[in-house]
């Protein structure tokens, strides 16, 4: 019998505020928990954890399905119990006062945008891991994007597709291979309802195409003072076919994907249009939404009567686009059929013909033997395209020369704004308290200033390692009963589950790499050398640990390669006990990873990595970077704020370009970084090693926050667009 079935009643009465319903409180926490403000406010996670702390983690930290455990009179017995109506009270009030106000920096910077909203497109959203809409990286750049929009108070509604089994589940086998499992997503269970049109009746939106017309509802998902909308095509009137549509995040053939994202573009703006918004900028994220430019200028021409070529240039400069990444795989083709087969009506619409169509898809707009690249179709439409760091920014240009072969290299029309991370999201609560005590008082509200972070040098540095040091222990825990319910569920001895329980020791130099396992990310990189690995990870005086966790995408076997050998380390007794994969990379288990390791590993194929902000995220509760410079740790590494490996160079040739940095990874940990972390003084401290931590936060949280990223794109881009100041694109 639990603690709240034997409360006594007349106590647990005695304990409600006057005038205060169990209904009422009920209906206080479901609004708390509709709005994914929640999800970066730790002390209302708190709040949800505590009404019942293992079913809080059983459900994916979902605090709808974990309230729909309860009925009203439960919950005002365990609110009772833990004296929680004054904390209920005070996170209903401030989510209140949140999305009624307006922040100052919103209305001293945003412009006209207040009348002519930005219309944010992406193809997945990551806000938390209870909203399974994301695979990663570009996700969840675009979940901190919207969260800093939100907090900043700029006008900007979101838009992407409901992905009703999300992203795949990964699990290891025996062997250590991955597979795959899709799971179907309860729509009750998450903060959603359906998205009401003018007429204050469900939209649906309808695209036609050669082969039939294509339905989507519209979902509406609140975002702090950010609507996210979202396209669903699981509708009747759709064929069996269709309604499988959006069912998985970056699933299905070429054929699929082109469909996806007819409805994303081309369904989002008539899902705006619905809506009666009227956006003054469409932001494309990424090439995956860019048909949503020709769907603006079909209803250009239909409205105002312009022409195709008119239509073409209001649109463009009302566009901004963002390119992510210069791997060709991630640029989506289509053949001259499928873009017919889809784009046919609106294309007559437009009046144009299908090679015209094609032109502008193409790098060559003649070369009939090219396909259409929905990036080229992005940079043509649009007036500000930038890339997501300097270095991306000089790859991105030389890349898509091309397109403006009038221009030398140096000026092509591709601008960079390095991407950023939200920090109230990924800052661990514990770190969290510790700036607190240290830092003005309204220091939340001035994260973008270099000076605020300044005030890291004044706390004592006992304390902050303290502070890393339960953070690290709480790391630890969670990979442990990670691991050991792995081993469980692979049906191995209850000897090999009970040595997953006490993997890893919280006095050893930790370091995690966590990301896709895409092969250009080169996750085996440490292992080039397994004799010289198996040395420092079992040295007796300065030994090391490291975390592994990520996915890799379903067709990858490569990739799915990399992580069999990374995973079947665990029964090489050299590395047993040291070396952990955590399966089911999400936000959730990069939270804990960022938050607990001493040392974050990145080390890509330069110029490959774009951006990356995983690094970023560890900035904020104290791990270094060890990482190639590529994307924004090029930028970021001052040679005291973390570390290096390499000069940040790449041979033409990859296979010596590996061997190469192989080598500079084994010198960098060998020479720099374990030295630094078992060098002593007498009290225990690694004192050196905890100012480069102080340096690190210092020197780059504020610079690479969303808050600053968002901040850029307002004044840089979104303002020009929508015809308000004129401010260039730093290109530089």
């Amino acid at each position: 019998m639990s603690q709240i079935e034997t409360l006594p009643m007349p106590y647990a009465q005695s304990l409600v505020p006057t005038g205060l319903s169990a209904e009422n409180l009920y209906e206080k926490c479901v609004a708390l928990a509709r709005n994914l403000w929640w999800s970066w406010h730790a002390e209302v996670i708190n709040l949800f954890r505590d009404l019942d702390p293992i079913r809080w983690r059983q459900l994916d930290h979902n605090p709808i399905a974990l309230l729909a455990e309860f009925t009203p009179e439960r919950l005002e017995m365990r609110a009772a119990e833990l004296v929680l109506y004054s904390r209920i009270n005070q996170a209903y009030r401030r989510l209140k006062e949140y999305v009624s106000e307006t922040p100052h920096w919103g209305r001293t910077h945003a412009g006209v945008l207040g009348s002519k909203p930005v219309a944010y497109f992406s193809l997945e959203f990551g806000v938390h891991e209870s909203v399974p809409i994301y695979s990663g990286g570009l996700g969840v750049l675009s979940g901190d994007h919207i969260k800093s929009a939100s907090g900043l108070g700029v006008p900007l509604v979101a838009i992407g597709l409901f992905y009703d089994q999300g992203y795949f589940k990964q699990h290891l086998d025996i062997n250590g291979w991955q597979h795959e499992e899709y799971l179907d997503t309860k729509v009750e269970n998450l903060p959603m309802e359906p998205a009401l049109g003018l007429d204050r009746k469900p939209i649906t939106v309808t695209i036609d195409t050669r082969s039939g017309k294509l339905l989507a509802k519209v979902w509406l998902m609140r975002v702090g003072r950010v609507n996210l909308y979202l396209l669903d095509c699981d509708v009747p009137s759709n064929s069996p076919e269709d309604r499988e549509l959006t069912s998985r995040l970056y699933g299905g053939d070429n054929r699929t994907r082109i469909r996806q994202e007819l409805v994303a573009g081309v369904g989002g703006v008539r899902a705006l249009k619905a809506l009666g918004i009227s956006p003054g900028v469409y932001h494309l994220n990424e090439g995956h939404s860019s048909f949503a430019t020709l769907e603006a200028c079909r209803e250009r021409m239909k409205d105002d009567g312009m022409s195709f070529d008119a239509a073409l240039r209001d649109v463009a400069q009302h566009t901004v686009f963002t390119t992510h990444t210069p791997v060709p795989a991630g640029h989506d083709r289509f053949d001259k059929n499928l873009i017919e087969e889809h784009l046919g009506p609106l294309r007559d619409e437009l009046g144009i013909s299908l090679d015209q169509l094609m032109g502008i898809g193409r790098v060559e707009p003649q070369n009939d033997h090219e396909s259409f690249c929905m990036t080229v179709l992005g940079l043509k439409l649009s007036r500000r395209a930038n890339a997501v760091s300097n270095l991306h920014g000089h790859i991105s240009r030389r890349m898509w020369a091309h397109l403006w072969p009038w221009r030398v290299e140096e000026e092509i029309p591709i601008g960079h704004i390095t991407n950023g991370v939200h920090i109230q999201s990924w800052l661990a609560w514990q770190m969290q308290q510790l700036y607190d005590r240290y830092f003005p008082a309204d220091w939340m509200q001035r994260m973008g200033e270099p000076e605020v972070w300044q005030t890291i040098h004044e706390i004592d540095p006992g304390e902050l390692w303290e502070t890393h040091y339960a953070m690290k222990n709480l790391l630890l825990a969670f990979v442990r009963r990670r691991v050991s319910r792995q081993c469980r569920r692979r049906g191995e001895s209850d000897e090999a589950v009970e040595a997953a329980r006490n993997i890893l020791d919280p006095n050893v130099l930790t370091i995690g790499f966590g990301r896709r396992f895409a092969t250009y990310k080169r996750a085996a990189l440490v292992l080039t050398d397994p004799d010289w690995l198996s040395e420092i990870v079992g040295d007796r005086q300065r030994p090391l640990q490291i975390v592994f966790a990520g996915k890799a995408h379903p067709a990858d076997e490569p990739g799915k390669q990399i992580i069999q050998r990374i995973a079947n380390l665990r029964h090489d007794p050299r590395f047993a006990g040291r070396i952990a994969f955590v399966e089911d990379y999400d936000i959730n288990v990069c939270r804990h990873m960022i938050q607990g390791v001493d040392v974050w590993l990145n080390n890509p194929r330069r110029p490959l990595e774009a951006s990356g902000t995983s690094g970023q995220k560890a900035v904020l509760n104290g791990a270094l970077n060890l990482s190639i410079l590529d994307g924004w740790w090029a930028e970021a590494c001052d040679g005291t704020n973390g570390f290096a490996i390499g000069k940040g160079t790449a041979h033409v040739d990859d296979r010596i370009t590996d061997e190469r940095d192989g080598r500079a990874l084994q010198k960098v940990l060998t020479e720099e970084v374990i030295p630094l972390y078992y060098d002593r003084d007498i009290d225990g401290l690694p004192r050196h090693w905890i100012k480069r931590m102080m340096n690190s936060i210092s020197s780059l949280a504020w610079r690479f926050s969303a808050d600053r990223m968002v901040a850029d794109y307002v004044r840089h881009a979104y303002l020009r667009a929508a015809g308000g100041e004129s401010c260039e694109m730093n290109i530089k």
